[in-house]
């Protein structure tokens, strides 16, 4: 059910959105231990899925590093 979440700073090229969405959807996952949320929770689970992915996306932004990126 659960992967490990890739790191997604310091590479060329820089995450994708589609891998910072994956990254925040098995992060959602693992702390409300579901891997499909029922109908009534569903709104708040993809609400919280692009929230954590939007904060995701401004901290690899915003990070500096002197060392070279990976590949």
């Amino acid at each position: 059910m659960y992967r490990n979440i890739r790191i997604l700073f310091n590479f060329d090229p820089p995450a994708t959105d589609e891998e910072i969405h994956a990254a925040s959807l098995q992060y959602v996952r693992k702390i409300t231990g579901y891997n499909k949320p029922s109908k009534t929770n569903e709104e708040a689970f993809n609400r919280a899925v692009n929230e954590v992915a939007m904060v995701s996306r401004n901290l690899l932004n915003t990070l500096e590093t002197s060392s070279e990126p990976r590949t």
